[in-house]
């Protein structure tokens, strides 16, 4: 990997983030939403044969399909899974809130409500790689939430989807499952077709086909984020073991050839060993191709003179994930401003938040965690505010209501607050 002095780059060195131009393909998702809202299940069947190896017959699995597949998932599998959602289980209960009211002097009420979607969509990957973690990630959440429905789509392959991905919809409370994937299955859920009901909002992430359909039917339903490629950013001190570390950064980099693995150490003699270490794993991973085009086009490390400057780098990257490699690690976190989920400590590997240990996997990617959140309970309610007048407060209101709204020249604004005058 190529290594830098931290005083030899700019903050914009710092990012090394590519803009992508992604226009050639929104005349693609557009005409594949088109197909979707205009013919249905129809054109659902018709990308299934054009992308996937064949239409499923039926859309939906079926209870028969659903009960053969768990028979044929080993049960430690089954176990590890609930193991796995306990304690993701765990970590959002924590996150539910309560609505609040208050009362003023004069009377008057005013407060927050929290209400559940009533019905979600979420979308499972395929291709490359399937991830019934993602499954947990995104349904648990919303069951803690109180969503009244969770219906899933995942591409099926020859009209088939793995065992695990169904096992892992059974242990996260999913109520149905569809085969379709792609941008056609984010319309199916925005729009509903004959067979996928329409949704309220879709999480889940994608390719850069269901990334753009899920920008594009934004408002029809709501969504979570638009993800991009995973990133892994490591603070080191000379305390790290550099096997460990160049493990943590292929993590990331075996996901996408746009994934990108950055270390920032204060240590120069670790900075060559996970440098060499990086390409002696690389040669071990089944995924080399794909990690190694990550490693050289979006990977580096950077040397820095203090854990200061090492954490203005990691603020300024905001990465996805953000591990803590050095002797104190609760102390570096309170710099810390701007990351999708840290990780403390030479015990915490990333892939621990990927799986098993609660908080969420689906982070803000691209720097966007200088704004956003993890998926969260909070992703899966509605807030609501209400406020009631009670006569002698709003006479006390109704000269400034009347004044603000002649400010701003809406003069029926002003006359609905004077009719209550008497």
């Amino acid at each position: 990997m190529k290594i830098f002095r931290f005083e030899e780059l700019g903050e914009a060195d710092f990012l090394n983030r590519r803009i992508e131009d992604y226009t050639e393909y929104e005349p693609t998702v557009r005409e594949i939403i088109a197909k979707v809202r205009s013919e249905g299940d129809a054109a659902l069947r018709y990308y299934a044969d054009k992308f996937d190896g064949g239409a499923p017959v039926s859309l939906e699995l079926s209870e028969e399909q659903k009960r053969a597949a768990l028979a044929r998932v080993p049960e430690e599998y089954t176990a590890m899974l609930r193991r796995a959602a306990a304690n993701i289980r765990e970590f959002h209960e924590r996150q539910k809130r309560d609505g609040f009211s208050y009362t003023r002097p004069d009377g008057t009420v005013l407060g927050q409500k929290f209400t559940p979607i009533e019905r979600v969509g979420i979308y499972v990957p395929g291709g490359t790689a399937s991830y019934p973690s993602t499954v947990l990630m995104n349904a648990i959440p919303a069951k803690v939430a109180g969503v009244g429905q969770i219906v899933m789509t995942t591409p099926a392959y020859a009209g088939r989807i793995r065992d695990e991905i169904v096992a892992a919809a059974e242990v996260a409370g999913v109520d149905r499952i569809f085969l379709v994937g792609g941008a056609g299955a984010i319309a199916a859920l925005a729009f509903g077709t004959e067979s996928v009901p329409r949704v309220d909002k879709i999480t889940g992430p994608g390719n850069i086909y269901v990334a753009l359909a899920k920008k594009m039917v934004f408002g029809t339903a709501g969504i979570d984020m638009v993800a991009g490629p995973s990133e892994i950013l490591v603070i080191a001190d000379e305390s790290a073991d550099a096997a460990v570390v160049a493990a943590d950064m292929l993590s990331q980099a075996e996901h996408d050839k746009l994934a990108s693995a950055v270390l920032v150490t204060t240590c120069e003699r670790l900075a060559s060993e996970v440098s060499k270490e990086v390409e002696r794993q690389l040669k071990l991973l089944p995924r080399e191709e794909i990690a190694r085009a990550s490693v050289e086009n979006c990977g580096k490390i950077i040397v820095a003179d203090s854990i200061a400057d090492a954490v203005r780098v990691s603020n300024a990257i905001a990465p996805e994930h953000l591990e803590l490699c050095v002797k104190d690690p609760f102390a570096v976190l309170e710099g810390i401003t701007a990351a999708g989920s840290v990780f403390l400590g030479a015990n915490t590997p990333e892939a621990a938040g990927d799986y098993y240990a609660g908080p969420n996997h689906t982070l803000p990617t691209g720097g966007s965690a200088r704004f956003s959140s993890p998926l969260s309970v909070d992703d899966f309610v509605k807030k609501t505010s209400f406020v009631c007048y009670e006569k002698e407060g709003f006479k006390n209101a109704i000269n400034d209501i009347v004044a603000f709204a002649e400010s701003e020249g809406l003069t029926a604004h002003a006359r609905s607050a004077e009719a209550r005058r008497k």
